[in-house]
């Protein structure tokens, strides 16, 4: 939970790498939380427009679009790639598998233009003061 909560304090930073760990955790979290959402909407009875979304649901997704946009894009940068790559995702069937694959994809293994290697202090590159 704690890879969670640091890509919700980095809410719109654009800017530096993130993790694999922090890119899956915080995409599986928001997953399981809009689905709680769409029961908990489902149960009461807040659904909106005839479909499975709800109030609940629909501000869960809305609180973590820009958190969920930063990670992926950070995600992207700690590969290598620009955060333009992102647009890929909008092409239909590839965009979408592209993306999949980039996010699998391991960081690179040293500095790269992005930012320091978030996983240097575990290869003991770099220690770590902030804990």
């Amino acid at each position: 939970m704690n890879w969670y909560f640091a890509a919700l304090n980095k809410y719109a930073d654009f800017s530096g790498r993130a993790r694999r760990r922090e890119y899956w955790t915080f995409t599986i979290v928001n997953v399981v939380l809009i689905i709680v959402g769409v029961i908990v909407d489902n149960v009461v009875g807040t659904i909106v427009f005839d479909g499975p979304f709800g109030y609940l649901s629909l501000a869960i997704i809305i609180a973590t679009i820009i958190p969920g946009l930063a990670v992926t894009v950070r995600r992207l940068h700690d590969s290598g790639k620009s955060g333009w790559y992102y647009l890929l995702s909008f092409i239909p069937y590839a965009g979408g598998i592209l993306m999949l694959v980039m996010m699998l994809l391991d960081s690179e293994p040293n500095e790269n233009q992005y930012g320091l290697d978030p996983k240097a202090d575990e290869r003991g590159g770099i220690f770590n003061l902030n804990g």
